[in-house]
């Protein structure tokens, strides 16, 4: 229980990363795949480099920031899709990933890191506490409500005589900043690093978020941050229970599709499960006008 809440809470970070460009943004961003190894890649070498903790969390934040860079930039520079472009990004980072660890495999278990106390459920908690409330803290002042409306109503911010384009970049930055970190997290929790660890985050990360929605559809009053920790946490829960029901691990791609399609055709359905982002964000074209003025 304690193993699957710690891990659920890793990955809730990334899950915060990919509500920002997913629900934040409506920027579905394929990076996010590249971005999570990328992060635990910067981490591990760094670490392995003998470089300080701190200094590796600086890195790793920095290199996904750079990652999200890249794709904001495709994207708005080149006008290429948002789907392509974080294909672009992702299919280059895994060279970029090998290149950073030197092979295929790296493992931590000669140097001290975040969860070297022993008590990883404290150290996750206040990690994860720290990022949420900063996350909504920040998207409640003036340059939050600035990125919030690239995705909810970008007329209005051309309008406003702001260039939406810089404010999607910061954007796609904060969000692969915090998938990254996350990774650098799990590399740290396992003992390891490998180039194959982000494959299909972008998707778990969905599927968290959507389960987080549906868990909370009559919580009005629950913000999305909160309710994407506890989806990731429940996601993993899932995944936990699969297993000790027999499934094998091999299985748990195939258990995520199926949960992430059942939601998504109960909500099309119309189950009485509001999208609870949008309904949040009527508000945030009115405060960010009332900002700028």
């Amino acid at each position: 229980m304690i193993s699957t809440i710690v891990e659920g809470l890793v990955f809730a970070v990334m899950v915060l990363g990919v509500y920002i460009s997913y629900k934040i943004l409506d920027f579905p961003d394929l990076t996010v795949d590249g971005s999570f190894t990328l992060g635990a890649a910067v981490f591990s070498t760094s670490l392995l480099n003998g470089l300080p903790v701190s200094i590796s969390i600086v890195l790793t934040i920095g290199a996904g920031s750079i990652a999200g860079f890249v794709t904001g930039y495709i994207h708005t520079k080149f006008k290429i899709t948002n789907l392509l472009s974080g294909i672009i990004v992702m299919i280059g980072l895994y060279s970029i990933n090998l290149r950073i660890m030197g092979r295929a495999n790296v493992n931590l278990f000669t140097v001290e890191h975040i969860f070297s106390s022993g008590n990883e459920l404290l150290t996750i908690a206040i990690i994860i506490v720290v990022v949420k409330f900063a996350l909504d803290v920040f998207f409640k002042t003036q340059l939050g409500f600035l990125i919030r409306l690239v995705g909810d109503n970008i007329n209005l911010i051309e309008t406003l005589g702001c260039d939406s384009r810089k404010y999607k970049i910061l954007g796609l930055m904060l969000a692969n900043a915090l998938v990254a970190f996350s990774g650098g997290l799990l590399a740290q929790y396992q003992g390891f690093a490998d180039i194959n660890m982000g494959t299909g985050m972008l998707v778990m990360g969905l599927a968290s978020i959507i389960l987080g929605e549906t868990i909370f559809k009559k919580l009005s009053f629950v913000q999305l941050s909160t309710a994407a920790i506890v989806g990731s946490i429940a996601y993993r829960s899932t995944l936990a229970l699969s297993i000790r029901l027999g499934f094998a691990a091999s299985d748990l791609k195939l258990i995520t599709s199926v949960i992430l399609l059942s939601i998504l055709v109960i909500n099309k359905r119309g189950l009485n499960i509001p999208n609870i982002s949008l309904k949040r964000n009527r508000e945030v074209s009115e405060s960010c006008l009332n900002s700028k003025i």
